[in-house]
């Protein structure tokens, strides 16, 4: 994501007017569906989502999008570096406003995504490719669930509520 776009995304959300010269930068035209699933997607400032939820936002804010131009739309914001997607249990694809690099934890009792702050780490430097190719990028996702030796406390610590 180039700087604009992250600068824009990382704070508290866009505004509408933000949205469309966002995606022009981007190379992508400004179609109806486009504008309303990015205002919808970016106006909470950084987030996890999936698919499924964006298409229930959408149709709860009377925007009639099918789930797959929903899918349709967060791939093709993946592709051009708008968000970041990631594959956790079973396939369930995240996509990820915070494009910069960051791992995540992924809490198996709830579901739940949250970043891990990467402080200067590289991890694409401790790979080698192989021959004819290079590292586009790394996911980490480092899974939790609650304890499970008697320690845990009543209710697990989630960083992020």
């Amino acid at each position: 994501m180039g700087l604009v776009a992250r600068e824009l995304v990382s704070g508290p959300g866009i505004s509408t007017g933000q949205i469309r010269p966002m995606l022009e930068k981007y190379g992508l035209r400004a179609t109806r569906q486009r504008l309303g699933l990015a205002k919808l997607l970016f106006s909470k400032g950084n987030r996890h989502i999936t698919a499924d939820v964006l298409a229930a936002e959408a149709h709860d804010a009377r925007m009639f999008a099918s789930l797959a131009t929903v899918y349709n739309v967060l791939n093709l914001f993946a592709e051009v570096g708008l968000v970041r997607s990631f594959t956790v249990e079973g396939g369930k694809t995240i996509f990820d406003t915070n494009t910069t690099d960051h791992c995540h934890y992924f809490y198996e009792d709830t579901g739940r995504v949250t970043d891990i702050a990467a402080n200067n780490l590289n991890i694409a430097s401790q790979f080698t490719p192989p021959e004819g190719y290079e590292i586009a990028k790394v996911d980490v996702v480092v899974r939790l669930r609650p304890r499970r030796d008697g320690l845990a406390t009543a209710k697990p610590v989630d960083p992020e509520s």
